[in-house]
């Protein structure tokens, strides 16, 4: 999948922060470049005013802790990730962009993600601020992060069956065959996984470990020794039943550098049998020849269709799809299946980026409420605009946001939050069931078309043969 190069954004010589913070911003969401703004997702703040945010927050910072540095201050930092060409959708490369934003920047700080759709390959553009929401602290750019975005960014890919890029001068390998054919895994080996991850993000201490649990979706209980347990699971295993490293004192002593975290292996059954697929589409070869390929292609097109075809037959016998009307039937089904699933989520991540969105807005009037008092009761001051125009600029905008909403009364922050956890968890359990509706589309809809050349050229052949006899 994704390449990865992360960027510090100084000031520089001759440059505000207010505008280095706006060119860069409006130099990736630019219009022509994310289809008019459709593939730009803020978190925490408001894309179109991101600029005035960041400066607000920056100001914040400096009045909070009294730090302020030159012209070599980072104000921002920018990641760009490229995806292999035909392999990803705009939209969910946006998704694995904000996915990643939230894991690397541990939902501490403000980012916008921009999809760029302008050259052959499908690349995000991730800009966060440097000031975190707390506004007291800075994000700290450690000696190997460019190890552990790739780390983090292969971990999504794996995640979300995409292949990774092992080796520069190597191409990657797909989901399936950097995986292996593993069987089911059991609640505790997925407990045990959920713990390896939480740990390779670094816990500050194991409350905050037994949080990373809850936030990927497994119920925990107690402190001292905690039990956890899995969606599906029946009863709640105790950490010091699930092997060794994994108690909840080793975990302790792990978080706090006295002994080092063995992540658990995953292992893949020796006689793993694997599900027949049903190729890849067939070559329409004359159409090749008229494009222009030679000869020693139309040798090599003819091989590979054979063996397409011999796959293709082999898959729909071994799912007793030999009728031509089944295999029609259930390739709609899988389609109208993987469609209505996709809507599903497509509704569910909408509505959770309006709840993002209003709750930063929220959170955006109430801190600046005050100052636009002031500025009213100064008389609508160019003076006093221009020594506030970041918080003013940040206080019109979420006014407009709740006009635009049609909002008259402003909902709780905590309500939000609640509403977007429950969306959160109707998204994952709707989006396992995507995957592999997407499979079982992909392969069905595959063996259908094949079916189709397969049967076309038949008919050519038969009205060709038809044709002789006629002449004859």
């Amino acid at each position: 999948m994704a390449t990865t190069r992360i960027m510090p954004l100084h000031t520089g010589k001759g440059r505000t922060v207010g505008r280095a913070i706006s060119s860069i911003i409006d130099y990736v969401e630019n219009p022509a470049k994310t289809d008019n703004g459709r593939l730009i997702t803020s978190w925490q703040c408001d894309s179109r005013i991101a600029d005035a945010q960041f400066l607000y927050s920056k100001r914040q910072y400096i009045h909070n802790t009294g730090r302020m540095r030159g012209t070599d201050d980072i104000i921002a930092y920018h990641l760009r990730q490229s995806f292999v060409p035909g392999e990803i959708t705009p939209e969910e490369a946006n998704r694995l962009g904000v996915l990643f934003a939230r894991r690397f920047t541990k939902d501490n700080h403000a980012f916008i993600v921009c999809t760029h759709i302008d050259r052959h390959h499908i690349h995000n553009h991730i800009i966060w601020n440097s000031v975190a929401l707390s506004e007291d602290r800075k994000f700290q750019n450690f000696w190997g992060s460019a190890k552990a975005v790739r780390r983090l960014n292969d971990t999504i890919c794996i995640e979300n069956g995409y292949s990774v890029i092992e080796n520069p001068n190597r191409h990657g390998k797909s989901y399936n065959k950097w995986l292996g054919d593993q069987k089911p895994l059991s609640h505790r080996e997925r407990i045990c996984f959920a713990i390896d991850e939480a740990m390779a993000r670094k816990p500050e201490n194991f409350d905050v470990l037994l949080a990373m649990l809850r936030q990927a979706g497994f119920e925990v209980k107690g402190t001292n020794n905690p039990s956890v347990r899995a969606t599906g699971q029946k009863r709640y295993a105790r950490m010091d039943t699930l092997g060794e490293g994994y108690s909840a004192a080793d975990l302790r002593a792990a978080i706090a550098g006295d002994r080092q975290h063995k992540p658990k292996e995953r292992k893949s059954p020796k006689n793993a049998v694997t599900e027949r697929k049903s190729g890849n589409l067939l070559i329409d070869i004359q159409a090749k020849l008229q494009e222009g390929k030679g000869a020693g292609y139309a040798n090599w097109a003819k091989k590979f269709n054979l063996k397409q075809m011999a796959q293709t037959v082999a898959y729909i016998q071994e799912h007793d799809l030999t009728d031509y009307a089944v295999l029609a039937e259930k390739s709609a089904a899988a389609s109208f299946r993987f469609n209505k699933l996709s809507e599903t989520i497509k509704t569910a991540e909408k509505r959770m980026a309006e709840i993002s969105v209003l709750r930063t807005q929220i959170i955006n009037y109430a801190k600046t409420r005050e100052t636009y008092a002031a500025y009213r009761k100064a008389g609508y001051s160019k003076k006093f605009l221009a020594e506030h125009e970041s918080e003013i600029s940040i206080h019109k905008a979420a006014k407009k946001c709740f006009d635009d909403l049609g909002i008259t009364k402003l909902p709780s922050v905590k309500s939000l939050q609640t509403e977007y956890a429950e969306l959160m968890t109707q998204k994952k359990a709707a989006y396992s069931e995507y995957r592999k509706a997407r499979e079982e589309m992909k392969e069905l809809l595959t063996a259908k078309a094949n079916i189709d050349r397969i049967l076309e050229n038949e008919n050519e052949r038969d009205e060709q043969r038809n044709e002789r006899k006629a002449i004859l």
